[in-house]
């Protein structure tokens, strides 16, 4: 009996992926470091670290439990969830603001009981890639004879499976969001196996839309307000990320103070909580800045390395995998990593528009992080259902 238990426990702890939680935990305590110098700023009365903390621990038991929950039998509830995640969204649209769903900062994205609030299109982002890898991997399931016909079929169900998500989070306002579910759909896109016969073409007509739009904008605004409806007005972001300190005491504020803290830092930076730059809230989306600030050149690096650690890791998990679902599903969870990681970064430092976007593990904030954790347990699943570490195990299919 002794003998049994321990091979068991050897099985088990040999089915766990130590380097992904290895990586994970890397991050939460890069996130505790920063959080807790931001709140040296004067500038709050509430302990985010002490709520970002627990919610890391509500973020690993989600994982734990996902572990025990097979890929499998995720495929066989994907739609059902899926269903569920768009309702959750309809009934923010649908329901009066109250006091469950309160407006926050213009929008009602938020469910809110007592002290915790949770935001579906935040989860809405997992659930989408699961249900776009199903889509695909039924797809080609079926799929003897591949041609440009059935590849532009896959592409509808694609578009027509992400519709409804996007169609409501835009709704919502939320143009952050709808940025990163567009990032996960070209990700799934570009493994899916569709010809690049297609996606060529299509990728560039997408390239040169956004160019045309982005330049009609800077030069030409009256022509997006007469075809959009649009006012002049409210391009100030993309005025502001241009020209910040045009617009310093406006759209520009933020990103002017960033780029004054980021530069302050220097190569190694002024030192743990001793950042001198004001930047309001900046423990969520400028939490990058702080970095730059306290711990320099070699500060932001080290966040980086950090980064591409879990992308390499990633990649090396969805290349070994003997599964097509879960293959696609770590590429779609990669890609909306990866867009976080970018856009965040950018905007800090004026290569692209401020939109709003976390740092990933990094930023303090509930549903983001729960929607991140929920995505490493389910890889962390696929590492331990796949035996013998991702040999050359078949699952039932």
């Amino acid at each position: 009996m002794g003998t049994s238990t321990r091979t068991l426990n050897k099985s088990f702890i040999q089915r766990i992926d130590w380097r992904l939680i290895f990586i994970v935990l890397l991050l939460f305590a890069t996130s505790c470091l920063i959080i807790n110098s931001a709140m040296s700023s004067g500038q709050y009365g509430t302990n985010f670290l002490l709520k970002q903390v627990l919610y890391y621990a509500m973020g690993f038991i989600l994982a734990i439990i996902l572990i025990f929950i097979s890929p499998k039998t995720i495929r066989k509830y994907v739609w059902i969830v899926y269903i569920l995640g768009n309702l959750s969204l309809v009934g923010l649209l649908v329901s009066p603001e109250s006091s469950f769903t309160p407006i926050i900062n213009g929008a009602k994205s938020w469910y809110r009981l007592g002290p915790i609030s949770v935001q579906p299109s935040e989860f809405m982002k997992i659930i989408l890639i699961l249900v776009l890898a199903n889509v695909v991997y039924q797809h080609n399931r079926f799929t003897y004879n591949k041609s440009i016909t059935r590849d532009f079929n896959l592409l509808f169900k694609i578009f027509l499976t992400s519709l409804v998500p996007m169609g409501l989070i835009l709704f919502q306002n939320d143009l952050g969001t709808t940025l990163v579910l567009i990032a996960i759909i070209l990700g799934v896109i570009i493994v899916s196996g569709v010809t690049w016969r297609i996606l060529a073409p299509v990728f560039i007509a997408l390239f040169a839309f956004g160019s045309s739009v982005i330049l009609l904008m800077i030069y030409k605004p009256s022509i997006i307000e007469k075809v959009s409806g649009v006012q002049t007005y409210q391009f100030g972001r993309i005025n502001s990320w241009l020209d910040p300190y045009t617009y310093s005491s406006g759209d520009g504020y933020h990103l002017t103070e960033s780029l004054k803290a980021i530069g302050s830092g220097q190569i190694f930076g002024k030192g743990l909580n001793n950042g001198e730059v004001y930047i309001p809230e900046n423990h969520t989306d400028f939490i990058f800045s702080i970095i730059g600030e306290e711990f320099g050149f070699i500060g932001t690096i080290a966040v980086l390395i950090i980064f591409l650690m879990l992308f390499f890791h990633l990649i090396k998990l969805a290349t070994t995998t003997s599964h097509p679902f879960n293959a696609i599903f770590i590429i779609g969870y990669l890609t909306f990593v990866l867009f976080h990681v970018v856009q965040n970064i950018g905007m800090t430092i004026q290569l692209l528009p401020i939109t709003g976007i976390p740092l990933p593990f990094i930023s303090y904030g509930g549903s983001s992080l729960w929607s991140l954790m929920a995505g490493i347990g389910i890889i962390l699943s696929i590492y331990y259902h796949e035996k013998d570490k991702f040999a050359v195990v078949k699952e039932d299919k």
